[in-house]
C-alpha cells in the first residue's frame, strides 16, 4: 500500500479506519472537505461486531445513495453483494434464531417450539442481510476511501490531542517517525474506551440498572451444520443466521462466513463469566459447551482460528460525546451487548446525522446546538438499548418473558425501516421508536417491570401487556397467536398494516417492488 504524506492542516480527522470511520471518510470528502483517516493499527485485522439487520443495511444504502458511493451500495444485500464482489467474504443472515437450553437438560432445543424464536428478516436470499467479515469489509471501505482521494495513514498512533477553538492538533508517530497535524474538526471511530476518551480523560458513567457483563469469542473451522428440524418447514434454514444459545447468565453467538469461518462466542454475566472462567480462555469455551450437548456436537471438530479473547468488561458509556471541535461517533461513545446486533444501525444513525452536520458547515452559526443534539440523541439511544438488554439478560431464564420482550424490538425495527423505505422518517426518529408518544412511554414502563423479573401470572401478564403495546406499531404480524413462535416475512402482513404507516395499499405495494420482494419470489 502505497505511503501518503500527512498534510499539515486538514478540515476533517478521522480517528479509527473501521467500517464507520471509512464510511464517514468517504461521505466527508463527498461533501468536499480534506479529509485524513488515521488508523493506530493496519489492514486486515479481525474485530468483534459482525452481523447486520435490515436497519443496518437500509442505512447503509440509503446513506450510499445520498453521497455518491456506488461501490459501497452492493454491499446492502446479500444478492448485489454476491454479484458484485464474492471474493469479500461475508455470512448469508436471513433472520434471527433463538434457542434456549435449559439447565441439566440435553435435550436439543431445536425439537421443540417452546424452546426456539425465529424471527424471519427477509422472504428470499437475494435481498437478504449478511454478517460481515470484517477483516475483508473494512479493509474494502479503506481502499474506496483511498480511491476516491482520503488520506489513509495506518501505523499512526496518536500521543496528544489539544482541542482549542480554532481546531484540534494531533501529535504522536507514524511508522516511528514524528508527526503533528492540525484538523478543523476531529471525529473518534476508534471504538469504546479509545483514543478520546484516553487522550481527553473523559469519564465513564453507568448504564442505569445494566448487569455488569464479559465476553469471550474466537473465529473457528470446521463447525458442523446440525441436522435440519423435525418440526415442520422453518420461514429460513436457522442456521443461516444470526443464532443465539441461550443459558442462564447469558448466551453465545453462531454466525457463518461462506469463506469456512464461523464466529462464535459468549456475552455474560460476571457470576456466569467467573463460574465458566472466561479469563482461561479456551478452556472456558470447552466448559460451557458441555453444558450444551447439542452444540457441543457442533464444533465436536472445530479449530480456533485465532485464540480466544476475553474481554472483561461489554458495556460502556461516555459522559461526554461531543466537546470543542470533535466528536465520539456512536461506536466510540457506548456499547451495550451484541444480544440484538445493535450495534450497526446505532451507528449508522449516528453517521447520518453527523454527515448532515457536515452538509451546514463547520462554520455554521448552529453548529454548536446541532452537535449538543447530536450528543443527546446518541446517548438516548445508547440508554434505550441498554433498558432492553437489561430486561432481556434479567429474564434469560423465562424463556416466554425473554421471547415477548424480543417482540419489542423487532416491532420497533420493521416499523422503523417502513417508514423510512416509504420516506417517512419522521414516524422513526429515533432507535426503537424510543420517542414514539405512545410505544415509548409503554415499552420504557414494560422493561422496568421485567426487570424486576416477574414470576408467574404476572409474567403472564406482562406478556399480554407486550403484545397490546406493539399492537398498533406492528406491520409484520407479530402480534398474532403462533404456536410455532416462527415468524416469515409475509407481504400480507404489510399491507395489511398499511394504516398504521399511514400509507395505502399501492403504496405498499409499490414499496414491496422496489425493495425485490416479489420479483425475486416469482423468479424462485
Amino acid at each position: 500500500m502505497r505511503r501518503v504524506e500527512l498534510k499539515q492542516s486538514y478540515d476533517i480527522a478521522i480517528a479509527g479506519s473501521g467500517f464507520a470511520g471509512s464510511l464517514m471518510a468517504m461521505i466527508a470528502l463527498r461533501l468536499g472537505y480534506s479529509v485524513v483517516l488515521l488508523e493506530q493499527g493496519q489492514h486486515p485485522r479481525v474485530v468483534i461486531g459482525e452481523s447486520s439487520t435490515p436497519l443496518a443495511n437500509l442505512l447503509l444504502e440509503q446513506l450510499c445513495h445520498r453521497y455518491d458511493l456506488p461501490a459501497v451500495s452492493p454491499l446492502a444485500k446479500w444478492g448485489t453483494w454476491q454479484q458484485t464482489y464474492p471474493e469479500i467474504a461475508c455470512g448469508l443472515k436471513r433472520g434471527f434464531t433463538f434457542y434456549h437450553h435449559a439447565a441439566a437438560e440435553e435435550t436439543d432445543p431445536s425439537t421443540s417450539f417452546n424452546r426456539q424464536l425465529l424471527v424471519a428478516a427477509s422472504p428470499h436470499n437475494d435481498i437478504s442481510d449478511t454478517h460481515w467479515y470484517r477483516a475483508d469489509f473494512d479493509m474494502f471501505l479503506v481502499d474506496q476511501a483511498r480511491a476516491i482521494g482520503v488520506d489513509y495513514c495506518d501505523n499512526t498512533h496518536v500521543e496528544r490531542v489539544e482541542c482549542k477553538n480554532a481546531g484540534v492538533r494531533m501529535t504522536g508517530t507514524r511508522h516511528g517517525d514524528n508527526f503533528s497535524l492540525h484538523a478543523q474538526f476531529l471525529m473518534d471511530a476508534t471504538g469504546p474506551r479509545g483514543l478520546l476518551h484516553r487522550a481527553l480523560q473523559l469519564k465513564n458513567v453507568p448504564l442505569p440498572g445494566y448487569p455488569e457483563t464479559q465476553a469471550l469469542w474466537s473465529h473457528f473451522e470446521g463447525v458442523s451444520r446440525p441436522p435440519g428440524t423435525s418440526l415442520g418447514q422453518p420461514p429460513y434454514p436457522p442456521e443461516d443466521a444470526a443464532v443465539h444459545h441461550l443459558f442462564e447468565g447469558g448466551w453465545i453467538w453462531v454466525l457463518r462466513f461462506n469463506n469456512g469461518i464461523t464466529s462464535a462466542g459468549i456475552a455474560a454475566t460476571d457470576a456466569a463469566a467467573e463460574k465458566f472462567g472466561f479469563a482461561e480462555g479456551a478452556a472456558a469455551w470447552t466448559r460451557l459447551l458441555a453444558s450444551m450437548p447439542s452444540l457441543q456436537a457442533q464444533f465436536a471438530t472445530a479449530r480456533p482460528t485465532r485464540p480466544f479473547r476475553h474481554l472483561p468488561r461489554l458495556s460502556f458509556l461516555s459522559e461526554a460525546v461531543v466537546g470543542q471541535r470533535w466528536a465520539l461517533l456512536p461506536s466510540a461513545a457506548g456499547f451495550v451487548d451484541p444480544l440484538l446486533s445493535t450495534g450497526f444501525p446505532l451507528t449508522l444513525l449516528g453517521v447520518e446525522r453527523m454527515a448532515r452536520i457536515l452538509e451546514s458547515g463547520l462554520a455554521s452559526p448552529t453548529l454548536a446546538a446541532e452537535l449538543e443534539k447530536y450528543e443527546k440523541q446518541t446517548k438516548d439511544e445508547l440508554l434505550a438499548a441498554a433498558r432492553l438488554i437489561s430486561a432481556l439478560y434479567a429474564n434469560i431464564g423465562n424463556f416466554p418473558v425473554f421471547r415477548a420482550l424480543c417482540l419489542l424490538y423487532f416491532a420497533a425495527a420493521s416499523y422503523a425501516e417502513t417508514a423510512r423505505r416509504l420516506n417517512k422518517p419522521e414516524l422513526a426518529q429515533a432507535f426503537l421508536l424510543h420517542q414514539h408518544a405512545t410505544f415509548g412511554p409503554e415499552m420504557r414502563g414494560i422493561l422496568d417491570r421485567a426487570t424486576r423479573v416477574p414470576q408467574a401470572s404476572d409474567a403472564a401478564r406482562l406478556i399480554e401487556d407486550i403484545h397490546r403495546c406493539i399492537e398498533p406499531i406492528d406491520v409484520a404480524g407479530l402480534g398474532r397467536p403462533n404456536p410455532s413462535h416462527w415468524y416469515p416475512v409475509d407481504a400480507n402482513d404489510l399491507l395489511d398494516s398499511c394504516g398504521k404507516v399511514g400509507a395505502i395499499r399501492q403504496e405498499i405495494e409499490d414499496l414491496l417492488q422496489r425493495c425485490g420482494f416479489f420479483e425475486t419470489q416469482k423468479a424462485r
